[in-house]
């Protein structure tokens, strides 16, 4: 005979039945025209077969071995019991495991459920979570923090889910709306905050966790923020951190961009300016900013370079008015006029605002030990201003250690910083060791590489693989340069490991050769004088021209002395041929021309008088030996006239 069970004995008695089991809900207990004045307790059926099936593929083979005999006696074993411990002092409510207690805490926050439907089951169906909190042992706090913290968590990705659904509303992708709600840990938080701040509004108090973080994102208005940022240039990543840094006052991001364009901040470099300005940039007045605009261009700056200024040092912003204007008296101190200092900042923005002034002072100082005085090193730094980026310690104290290994004195590297500075900015092991140590394997000597290095500085400015080994193979292949003299050459003559090949060596190796002279011939005189290729074809032209024509030498004059081409041909050969044609005196090419002045006068006097001398000793000679003679006719014609 079947008996009636009242609806709450029947839950207790599966609760006592199943305590780890699924709970399964009816479609009455979810119907939606279901009247209900209080939160009804669940009513549960009879399983079908469909249900137990689910039930024992979900519990353990034990347990549900046991719990499917005999129901009927279990039923009444459970209902005496139920009698039974009417009488007995309540035991403590069953405590839960952790994770049932998280998935309850899922439950409870997350407002979105999987549709219901008459029969369904519910897995994740678990009791309230007022049920949970009152098993919750009191003295157990660490639990209860824990506890608290996945509640948050949980909070978070429904606000970031909230947010997806808000950046996908205003036309985003998947996957750029998920990897930049990634990146805005902060803004989620005050996202959260907001939204449960609005709770505390009559308005507000009955509306769910979801609509009011939807108000809160829309309200602020990020959306189309992000939109305005992307359409600038401007990547997820760094759209992300301007929202984290705004804290919330997501106006102050367009307000300061608005204001970078005004003072010509180019598109690409928004972003990076914005956040290498330094966190409080968001926070501080355009007034400050157009005031240090203003005594920038005071100084020199032109209008029109700010923007360039600023996105390379976007620190300067950061400043405040008296920092700016310290650092721009430090450079005004040492001689510099405003065209100078202007220009110096934009060659090298990050002279203002990259270094502290106790380092500035520093290598300012360091520089003067060389020789230079405070306004020779002010003319340095405008000219060069990267020096003020190269550190004492790791650039400058070893290159300085390797050049006086080779030999280079004080005046030396003076020379090499005024007419090369940039050598000083360069890492000496990985730019300047490798080429002289190719210098000393093409023969060059030990003592000889110092002195070339000061001769010619920009030489350590050369790629040693696309320019100086290059030109090096060129003399000795095409130019007749010996292996032997190789060494000799690029010493006496390293400007020639500056010349382009095809414009300049290759067009003069080919008229010397064109010429009559062959490459062996043109080797050596590129041994005797290296600085012979150097010379533009158009000005080789006439002084061959007038050798030949006007002086009427031969073209061995010039292989023997090749340096001809280097006199001037209207203030040194032509007046010093003319002074030997009228004197009618002749020189070799190296004595008429490799000398003063004075010292071409002496030896053209020396040369008259010389042949004065020669002249006048022959007529002496010769009146002599007519008077000798006279006096033989004479004597023969007495003699003759006697007999």
């Amino acid at each position: 005979m079947l008996t009636y069970t009242p609806p709450s004995l029947h839950l207790h008695l599966h609760l006592h039945r199943y305590p780890h089991s699924t709970t399964i809900s009816s479609s009455l207990h979810h119907h939606p025209n279901h009247p209900t004045t209080t939160a009804p307790d669940p009513v549960l059926r009879i399983h079908n077969s469909k249900t137990t099936s689910f039930l024992h593929h979900r519990q353990p083979a034990t347990t549900t071995t046991n719990e499917t005999k005999n129901p009927p006696q279990e039923y009444e074993n459970d209902h005496h019991h139920h009698r039974d411990s009417e009488d007995k002092p309540k035991t403590p409510p069953h405590i839960l495991p952790p994770q049932e207690k998280q998935n309850i805490l899922e439950m409870s926050l997350v407002t979105k459920r999987g549709p219901q439907f008459p029969g369904s089951i519910y897995a994740n169906s678990l009791p309230s979570l007022q049920s949970v909190i009152q098993t919750q042992n009191e003295d157990d706090e660490d639990d209860e923090e824990v506890m608290i913290r996945r509640a948050l968590d949980i909070r978070r990705k429904v606000t970031a889910e909230v947010f997806k659904a808000a950046m996908k509303k205003g036309k985003f992708g998947i996957t750029y709306s998920t990897n930049l709600v990634n990146r805005l840990p902060d803004f989620i938080d005050h996202v959260m905050i907001e939204a449960a701040a609005l709770k505390r509004s009559p308005e507000f108090k009955d509306s769910t966790f979801n609509l009011r973080a939807k108000l809160v994102i829309d309200h602020s208005n990020v959306v189309p923020l992000i939109r305005w940022l992307k359409h600038n240039n401007l990547s997820y990543p760094k759209i992300a951190k301007l929202i984290c840094m705004s804290k919330g006052n997501l106006d102050s991001i367009r307000r300061l961009v608005e204001w970078l364009k005004t003072v010509y901040v180019k598109g690409e470099f928004l972003g990076a300016t914005l956040l290498k300005s330094g966190d409080d940039i968001l926070h501080r007045s355009l007034e400050e900013l157009d005031e240090i605009v203003d005594y920038l261009e005071s100084n020199g700056v032109r209008r029109d370079w700010i923007g360039f200024v600023i996105s390379r040092c976007p620190r300067l912003l950061s400043y405040s008015m008296e920092e700016v204007k310290t650092r721009v008296d430090f450079y005004l101190n040492m001689g510099m006029n405003e065209n100078d200092f202007g220009t110096m900042v934009f060659d090298y923005p990050g002279v203002l605002g990259y270094f502290t002034l106790e380092e500035m002072n520093q290598k300012v100082n360091y520089l003067k030990e060389f020789g230079l005085s405070t306004e020779d090193v002010g003319k340095l730094l405008a000219f060069r201003p990267q020096l003020m980026g190269c550190s004492i310690e790791e650039r400058w104290k070893p290159l300085v250690k390797y050049l006086y290994y080779l030999g280079i004195s004080r005046d030396g590297m003076r020379r090499m910083l005024t007419i090369k500075p940039m050598i000083f900015c360069f890492n000496f092991e990985a730019t300047i060791a490798p080429k002289v140590q190719f210098f000393r394997d093409i023969g060059v000597r030990e003592d000889a590489i110092g002195n070339m290095l000061v001769k010619f500085p920009p030489l350590l400015t050369y790629s040693l693989h696309k320019k100086i080994r290059p030109v090096v193979i060129y003399l000795m292949t095409k130019a007749g340069v010996t292996e032997k003299d190789i060494g000799k050459v690029i010493a006496l003559g390293p400007e020639l490991l500056g010349c382009n090949i095809a414009k300049t060596l290759e067009v003069n190796v080919k008229y010397f050769l064109s010429l009559g002279i062959r490459v062996r011939q043109l080797g050596e005189m590129i041994g005797d004088f290296p600085k012979l290729l150097r010379y533009k074809v158009d000005l080789l032209y006439p002084k061959y021209q007038y050798l030949r024509r006007t002086m009427v030498r031969p073209l061995q004059d010039v292989i023997e002395f090749p340096r001809f081409f280097s006199y001037s041909l209207e203030e040194r050969i032509i007046p010093r041929n003319k002074i030997m044609v009228e004197n009618r005196v002749n020189f070799k090419l190296r004595y008429m021309l490799a000398c003063t002045d004075e010292e071409f006068n002496q030896r053209v006097a020396d040369k008259v008088e010389r042949r004065r001398r020669f002249e006048s000793g022959r007529m002496d000679d010769a009146v002599s030996g007519s008077q000798m003679a006279e006096g033989t006719l004479g004597k023969t014609a007495s003699s003759s006239l006697s007999s």
